[in-house]
């Protein structure tokens, strides 16, 4: 393999009611809240939880109210070094996958490749989420740098 996975970094879940699965996911599990987006950049809002000092190991998606149960959004995994997600870009379009999406995206600030598997279930494979500290405080918005490419994720 051109590449290893280390572990399944998040997991990222469609939820019917936003407010009520975060409070069972902080009142009764213990995440914290990293961060949150509005309707206005997600539709329907979203908030990152984290149970360890990556910025989130849990991500709720709202807005899935018209649906029964809550379903699977993406789960990541991650890589021990950046270059492994340059060589996981390679490696997968040779085994007839697709990538959907690369570079960074917003909270978390994580370099990463998106695409799906045989089911159409999206995954991701990315290096070096943001920490939290002892503060509690994540990086704030204005310091996320999105980006379209892995070669402009590394040079911003």
């Amino acid at each position: 393999m051109e590449f290893q996975l280390r572990k399944i970094g998040h997991v990222v879940l469609n939820v019917t009611d936003l407010d009520r699965a975060v409070d069972f996911y902080t009142r009764v599990l213990g995440l914290q809240v990293s961060d949150r987006y509005p309707d206005s950049m997600v539709p329907g809002g979203m908030v990152f939880l984290r149970l360890n000092p990556d910025h989130h190991g849990v991500a709720l998606v709202g807005g899935a109210a018209t649906i029964e149960r809550s379903s699977l959004n993406h789960f990541a995994f991650e890589v021990g070094a950046l270059d492994e997600v340059f060589r996981a870009r390679a490696w997968l379009p040779d085994h007839r996958v697709p990538i959907h999406f690369e570079g960074r995206r917003r909270a978390g600030c994580q370099i990463a490749i998106e695409f799906q598997d045989p089911d159409g279930n999206n995954l991701e494979i990315y290096w070096n989420i943001d920490q939290i500290g002892t503060n509690g405080l994540a990086r704030p918005a204005s310091e996320w740098r999105p980006a379209k490419t892995l070669e402009d994720a590394v040079a911003n």
